[in-house]
């Protein structure tokens, strides 16, 4: 199951989509594949799938300021439509990582780095983003790296 590309698994879940009518749906996963196509043309050539997952999060995070704006304007509609898109495309997203695990990664990162001060910053985060890739925000694991730093 793993080897379908996420490529592959949205179009299909389109297609269902389609069959089943559910208008939400269709629309969320039209303009996901939308932005990936958009990508690729700049790109001039396919996507890898780090690539493709990190344009799934960007819209998951256009939807998140949506919901903030929403909020402001108070128009529940657009919040719960917001909400629903999100849904749909944290089902295409990785497992996010708990704070916990984020941690005890960086931990790991950092020993594996043999990284003692805050200079050593850079060097922790290029190692640990691969890692966390798709699963965790890089700006909390920033914040994570720094203060686990500045207490070596």
């Amino acid at each position: 199951m793993m080897s379908m590309t996420l490529q592959t698994q949205l179009r299909d879940a389109l297609t269902e989509a389609l069959k089943s009518g559910d208008t939400q749906r269709k629309t969320t996963l039209r303009m996901a594949l939308a932005a990936i196509k958009n990508a690729e043309v700049e790109a001039r050539g396919e996507l890898e799938e780090a690539k493709v997952l990190s344009l799934l999060q960007k819209e998951v995070k256009s939807r998140q300021e949506t919901i903030e704006g929403a909020q402001q304007a108070k128009r529940p509609d657009l919040i719960a439509k917001a909400e629903t898109e999100i849904g749909i495309l944290n089902e295409f997203l990785p497992e996010p990582l708990t704070e916990e695990e984020l941690k005890a990664l960086v931990k790991e990162v950092i020993q594996e780095a043999g990284a003692e001060s805050m200079a050593e910053v850079g060097r922790v985060m290029g190692l640990l983003m691969p890692r966390i890739s798709g699963k965790a925000d890089g700006k909390e694991a920033n914040q994570i790296v720094r203060e686990l730093l500045q207490n070596e």
